[in-house]
C-alpha cells in the first residue's frame, strides 16, 4: 500500500518523505493573495510571511494568483504568477478559462533600489550627477537639452521641500526574442536616471537590469486573441510593474548615500522609453492603430490623424480617471483596467511615454516612406533606374553600400539611417515632382530631430520643418497608402514631439538608439550560455556573478592607443630633399603628392605648438591607414579594392580657436592625404 504525503500550504502531494520535505521547505516562503489582496501592497504582505502561523487560514486559502518570494542580500528574487484552483471569487468571465495559465509565471528582478545605489555608486557618474532644474538660456532664448532644463522637471521639484532632491526615474521596457528562429522571448525592463547627463547616460553602465517581465502564454491563437486573455496579461503586466516599483513609492521620499553623504530624495518616474505599442501597455490604451481614438497622447480620432493643423484634447490621469470610474473607458480608446501610474506623483503616464525617435523615424516613417517610393516607381516604371543607381554609389567610410536593391525587412535601424545619404540623390530627376524634395525636407527635419539643445525659436524652426514634410509626405503618398496615412506614428510626431521636448528635454536623451544594445548584453549572450531551462533565473544568476566580479577586479585599467597603424608606405629621414624625392614616386596619387607639398608647413606648425625648436634626426613613417581610438579608420590609399579611398572628416573645434577658421557651427571638415 502506497504512502501519499500532502503539502498543508497547497494540494500537491508527494510520494516520499524527502520529496515532501524539500517541498514544503521551499513552499513555506509562498505567499497567497485573494483577488481583493491584489490591490494591496504586494511587498508588505511579503515581508510579513515569517510572521504568518503555518495553520493560519489565511496563509492556506485559494485564489487566482500568487506570489513567491525568494530573498538575495544584493539582488533579491523572484515572483511567480499562477492559477492554482477556482475559488468562489474569480469573476464569472474566467470561470471557462482554466487552460490559459497551465504553468507559474515568474518575475526576476533585482530590487529597483538597488539598482539605484548601483548607478549611485559609479564615481564617474557621481561626478556627473545633476540634482537641480536648470532654467537654460541661450541668446536670452529658454533652451531645453538636458532633462533637468525642461518644465517637468521645474514643476516636479516646485512640488518637494526646498531642501530634497529630485530622483527622476527613467524606465525602458521592450520584449524581444533570445533565438534566431524566434521561439522564445523575454520581456526585460531597465532602469536609469535623467539626473545624469544625456552623453553619460548613453553608456551601458549608466543602465540597470531592473528584471524581466512574466510573458503570458496561451493554448491554441483563439484564446490569445480573446478579451478575457488580453485583460489578464493587462493586468499582470501592471501588478508586475507595482511590484517592481513599490518599495520606492511607499513613502514620499528616500534618503541614498553618496560620497558618504545621506541626500534626500523625492522619487519620481520621468519618461518611459518603448516602442508605440509597449506604450499602450503603459498607459492602457488601445493598441490597434483601428480604433476609434489610436493615440496615447491624446484624443485625436482616427479619421483625423492625417489632419495636422487640428486642434486635440490631451489625456491626462484626471480625464481618463473619469471615463474609467464611469465604465465608459471605450468612448476614449482606454482599457478597462484601473492603471498603476494615476498614483505616481507629478506623473502624466499618456505624455510619460515618450515618442522614441529609432521606432517612429528610423523603423517606422521613413520605411514607409521608402515602401511607397517603390510602389511609385513602380508605377511609372523608374524602379529598374533607381537599382541601378544604388549598385553606381561607390565605397565610403561608414556608408553602407547597398549593391542590390534593398529588402526592407531584414534593415536596421543604422542601415536606414544610411539609406537617408544617398535617396535624395537616388530619386533625383526621375520626372516624379516633389520626391527629391520630400527626402530633402526629410533630411532637414531629421538633422534638427539630432540637436542637443533647443532655443524656442529652434523648435518653431523645427515644429516648420515636420510641418514641410508632413505637407509633402501626405500630398505624394496618401492615395498609395492603404489606411490613407492614418498613423499613429505620423500624427504624434507631427503634434506631440515639440511639446515633449519642452516638457524632457531634447529627443537625445530619451530614444532607444543605446539601450537596444542591452538586450544583447542582458538577453541573448546569457541566454546562449544558460541550458534553456529556468532561463530567467539563470540569466539573473549571471549577472549577478558578473557584477560582483566587476566590482572587485584588481588591477590597473589599460589605457587604450590613442592611434594604431597600419601598413606601412614610407619610412625616412625628415628632411625636405627625402619629401622631394619621394614626392616622385610614380606610385602616388595626385591627393598624396599634394599631402607630401603640405607636409612641411603642418609639420612646422606642430612642432610649434608643441614648443619643439629642433626636430633633427627624427624619423617620418606614412601609413596607408590609422585606426582611431573610438574605432574610425582612416585611409589614404591609391588602391583599395581597385579604388582610391582618401578619407573625408569632421573636427569638432574648441571654442577657443573658432574664431580662427571657418566652420559649419563649429565644425570643420576636411580630406585625409596622408597618415604620419
Amino acid at each position: 500500500m502506497s504512502t501519499s504525503f500532502q503539502c498543508p500550504h497547497c494540494p500537491r502531494n508527494f510520494s516520499t518523505r524527502n520529496a515532501y520535505s524539500q517541498h514544503v521547505n521551499r513552499c513555506i516562503n509562498t505567499v497567497y493573495l485573494s483577488t481583493e489582496e491584489s490591490s494591496e501592497d504586494i511587498s508588505d504582505i511579503v515581508s510579513s510571511v515569517n510572521e504568518m502561523s503555518l495553520d493560519d487560514e489565511d496563509f492556506k486559502e485559494n485564489s487566482q494568483v500568487f506570489y513567491q518570494y525568494e530573498s538575495d542580500q544584493d539582488y533579491a528574487g523572484d515572483i511567480s504568477f499562477g492559477e492554482i484552483s477556482h475559488s468562489s471569487n474569480i469573476p464569472e468571465e474566467y470561470e471557462n478559462f482554466d487552460e490559459i495559465l497551465p504553468a507559474n509565471y515568474f518575475v526576476h528582478y533585482h530590487p529597483i533600489k538597488n539598482c539605484i545605489k548601483n548607478l549611485l555608486s559609479n564615481p564617474d557618474i557621481l561626478k556627473n550627477l545633476m540634482f537641480r532644474y536648470e532654467n537654460s538660456k541661450i541668446e536670452d532664448e529658454k533652451s531645453y537639452g538636458e532633462q533637468n532644463s525642461g518644465n517637468w522637471w521645474k514643476r516636479a521639484e516646485r512640488s518637494i521641500s526646498n531642501h530634497a532632491n529630485i530622483l527622476s526615474i527613467i524606465l525602458y521596457s521592450d520584449a524581444t526574442t533570445t533565438d534566431t528562429l524566434g521561439k522564445s522571448s523575454l520581456h526585460p525592463i531597465y532602469v536609469s536616471l535623467g539626473n545624469i547627463p544625456t552623453w553619460r547616460r548613453n553608456k551601458e553602465d549608466a543602465k540597470q537590469l531592473l528584471g524581466y517581465l512574466p510573458i503570458l502564454s496561451a493554448k491554441n491563437e483563439k484564446e490569445k486573441k480573446s478579451s478575457e486573455f488580453k485583460e489578464l496579461a493587462r493586468e499582470t503586466f501592471h501588478n508586475s510593474i507595482k511590484f517592481l516599483l513599490d518599495s520606492l513609492f511607499q513613502g514620499d521620499d528616500v534618503d541614498f548615500n553618496i560620497d558618504d553623504k545621506n541626500i534626500w530624495f523625492f522619487p519620481r518616474i520621468s519618461t518611459i522609453i518603448c516602442d508605440w505599442p509597449e506604450a499602450c501597455t503603459f498607459s492602457l490604451t488601445y493598441k490597434s492603430a483601428n480604433s476609434n481614438y489610436p493615440c496615447h497622447f491624446c484624443l485625436v480620432q482616427r479619421e483625423d490623424l492625417i489632419d495636422i493643423r487640428k486642434e486635440v484634447i490631451l489625456r491626462n490621469h484626471v480625464n481618463m480617471k473619469e471615463y474609467f470610474d464611469s465604465n465608459t473607458s471605450k468612448l476614449a480608446g482606454l482599457e478597462q483596467v484601473n492603471n498603476y501610474f494615476w498614483s505616481i506623483p507629478n506623473l502624466n503616464i499618456y505624455a510619460a511615454t515618450v515618442p522614441d525617435r529609432m521606432h517612429h523615424l528610423d523603423l517606422g516613417l521613413f520605411k514607409y516612406q521608402i515602401e511607397f517610393t517603390m510602389e511609385l516607381l513602380k508605377k511609372k516604371k523608374s524602379l529598374n533606374k533607381v537599382n541601378e543607381r544604388i549598385a553606381d554609389i561607390p565605397r565610403h567610410s561608414q556608408l553602407k553600400v547597398f549593391k542590390k536593391w534593398i529588402q526592407l525587412s531584414r534593415l536596421t535601424a543604422s542601415e536606414y539611417r544610411d539609406m537617408m545619404k544617398i535617396m535624395v540623390f537616388v530619386v533625383d530627376d526621375l520626372q516624379i515632382e516633389d520626391l527629391s524634395e520630400v527626402y530633402v525636407k526629410w533630411n532637414e527635419m531629421y538633422l534638427l530631430s539630432r540637436s542637443e539643445k533647443f532655443k524656442e525659436s529652434d523648435l518653431e524652426n523645427f515644429q516648420k520643418a515636420i510641418n514641410d514634410w508632413g505637407d509633402l509626405f501626405i500630398k505624394l503618398f496618401q492615395n498609395i497608402s492603404n489606411s490613407h496615412l492614418k498613423f499613429p506614428k505620423l500624427h504624434s510626431w507631427i503634434y506631440h514631439i515639440v511639446d515633449t521636448i519642452r516638457e524632457y528635454g531634447a529627443i537625445n536623451g530619451y530614444t532607444t538608439e543605446t539601450y537596444e544594445s542591452l538586450h544583447k548584453t542582458y538577453v541573448k549572450i546569457p541566454y546562449r550560455l544558460s541550458n534553456k531551462k529556468e532561463v530567467e533565473k539563470q540569466i539573473m544568476e549571471n549577472i549577478r556573478r558578473r557584477a560582483i566580479v566587476s566590482r572587485n577586479r584588481v588591477g590597473k585599467t589599460k589605457i587604450p592607443m590613442a592611434f594604431v597603424y597600419t601598413a606601412k608606405l614610407f619610412d625616412f629621414d625628415l628632411s625636405e630633399s627625402m619629401i622631394e624625392q619621394n614626392k616622385k614616386d610614380l606610385n602616388l596619387d595626385k591627393k598624396m603628392i599634394k599631402g607630401f607639398e603640405k607636409f612641411i608647413d603642418c609639420l612646422k606648425v606642430y612642432l610649434n605648438i608643441l614648443n619643439i625648436i629642433s626636430a633633427e634626426g627624427c624619423r617620418i613613417k606614412i601609413y596607408s591607414s590609422v585606426t582611431l581610438k573610438n574605432g574610425a579608420i582612416l585611409r589614404t590609399k591609391n588602391d583599395f579594392h581597385h579604388r582610391p579611398w582618401f578619407s573625408n572628416i569632421a573636427v569638432n573645434m574648441n571654442e577657443e580657436e573658432l574664431s580662427e577658421y571657418l566652420s559649419d557651427k563649429g565644425i570643420c571638415y576636411a580630406q585625409v592625404y596622408i597618415n604620419y
